[in-house]
């Protein structure tokens, strides 16, 4: 768990993904495999099979959902807004690193006390453009001082832990370094089996935000087929959720969400190997949300795409929570899936 504690750790928001970015190529290349990366920031490791198979771009994203500095007030609090999609009711008392060139500065989001609340303020979410960061400040002079600047990143404090149980793992940006540390761990992986295929492993920048390093990334490879490797929704709470994700029962195989239905053949195929290895497997039925995969299969006459991650709680929030056997599972079937396919099986997908 070392890997996936140091990518939780470390931080990178939207635009600012340098720490992933610096970690994901250094065990890339730990595997041999060769370093490509965009204009934009995203890497891969490109690992050639022994074949003339598909090219196969497989990829987490790099960035966690954050804050950005947009004002300074004279009495030295930091008004900010919102580096990808937040639920303001998570915000309130929580801690927070203001990321300059050369420090960080931890803070709080405050707002107005609730003793000083209308009784009518107290029945509502209150909205994230009143509240405001407190570093300890006395004044925007002394916020100047201490090098902070409008456009300085804001990343939420969460430490890494394995739970009691030895599989929960409670982290923030488990959205989506899960994705980063399974790509590596398949870059890993594959160098020890067979396969046909030019596979490339890695990340991307810029998802939380609108998918942007999505739709640059696959001008490095071209790719015939596309896998993105994210979070889903575990709905395992204390509620009657027997037929919805959970921790701990398997990769979760995307059927739909607000940006991707799957290429059919390439699902059932994913379903198909999972079934045969015994792998056990959940599927995710999503009317919100997306990801990379809605950018990656419109690219140039459309790629056959699907997502397969693991079950996660609480994103998008300073917390988050993820079982390691389902990342074991998770990587093991994108191992398989690779080994599957090669030329000939590509082909099939399209009969």
């Amino acid at each position: 768990m070392d890997l996936l504690k140091e990518l939780t750790e470390a931080n990178g928001a939207p635009g600012f993904e340098k720490p992933i970015r610096q970690i994901m190529k250094r065990e890339i290349e730990k595997t041999g495999a060769k370093t490509v990366s965009d204009r934009l920031g995203s890497i891969f490791g490109e690992k050639c099979g022994s074949e003339n198979g598909p090219k196969i771009l497989l990829a987490g994203h790099m960035d966690e959902v954050a804050f950005m500095v947009s004002e300074i007030t004279k009495d030295g609090y930091l008004r900010f807004v919102p580096l990808g999609g937040w639920w303001d009711q998570v915000l309130l008392a929580q801690r927070v690193k203001v990321m300059t060139k050369d420090k960080e500065f931890t803070g709080v989001i405050g707002s107005k006390p609730p003793h000083i609340l209308q009784a009518e303020e107290l029945k509502k979410v209150y909205p994230m453009r009143e509240m405001f960061i407190d570093i300890g400040a006395n004044d925007k002079d002394q916020v100047k001082q201490w090098g902070i600047k409008v456009g300085d990143p804001i990343i939420p404090i969460c430490p890494f832990e394995l739970l009691p149980d030895n599989d929960t793992i409670l982290a923030k940006a488990l959205d989506n370094r899960a994705g980063c540390y399974l790509a590596l761990e398949v870059l890993k992986q594959i160098r020890e089996i067979n396969h046909s295929n030019t596979v490339y492993c890695g990340a991307t920048v810029q998802e939380e935000v609108g998918l942007r390093g999505a739709a640059t990334a696959p001008y490095i490879m071209e790719p015939d087929l596309s896998i993105a490797v994210d979070v889903g929704i575990a709905q395992d709470g204390p509620s009657d959720n027997s037929n919805k994700a959970k921790l701990g029962s398997g990769p979760l195989i995307t059927f739909l969400d607000s940006s991707l239905i799957p290429h059919i053949s390439l699902r059932d195929l994913v379903i198909e190997i999972a079934e045969k290895n015994s792998i056990p497997y959940q599927v995710d039925i999503m009317l919100g949300g997306g990801t990379d995969a809605g950018r990656f299969h419109l690219f140039k006459k459309g790629v056959p795409t699907i997502v397969i991650g693991v079950a996660a709680r609480y994103i998008h929030s300073h917390v988050s929570m993820i079982s390691k056997k389902d990342l074991e599972n998770s990587a093991k079937l994108l191992t398989e899936l690779i080994k599957e396919l090669d030329a000939n099986r590509f082909n099939q997908l399209f009969n």
